[in-house]
């Protein structure tokens, strides 16, 4: 068990990384849209879509922010990033590579998700959020 300053300090690193990197491609999406697929051989994109996706990675980059401010307060940014991204691998990445669809330049994202749910799953306090706290 960690005490609140640890888990505190493991909580803002995984802020920081979720405000890093989701910045960057979600501002490159909403910002430079041409050069995001040009830059990463990404097909095509519907622009709405696309700019969704963008969307919602600014949105996870701006709620760590307050993440830095109170870590413990705001784990629920780091849950709902854990599990969506988990199930985007159960729902999109194995399907496709059991049945050999999975394309190439969707391997940048499978390197990325895999990180945050590593650091995600090596962060949170399972155990302390699963417990029942009577008041």
């Amino acid at each position: 068990m960690l005490n609140n300053t640890d888990l505190e300090v493991k909580l803002k690193i995984m802020y920081i990384y979720t405000i890093i990197v989701p910045i960057i491609f979600g501002l490159g999406i909403i910002i430079l849209p041409d050069a995001m697929i040009s830059l990463f051989g990404w097909p095509e994109q519907d622009p709405i879509v696309f700019g969704v996706t963008g969307s919602v990675y600014v949105a996870f980059a701006l709620l760590a922010i307050l993440g830095l401010r109170d870590p413990l307060k705001f784990m629920p940014i780091l849950l709902l990033q854990l599990f969506y991204k988990v199930i985007w691998f159960i729902g999109v990445f194995i399907p496709l590579l059991v049945i050999g669809e999975f394309p190439m330049y969707g391997l940048l994202h499978v390197i990325i998700f895999a990180t945050f749910i590593i650091g995600d799953i090596l962060t949170l306090p399972f155990s302390d959020l699963l417990n029942k706290k009577s008041e």
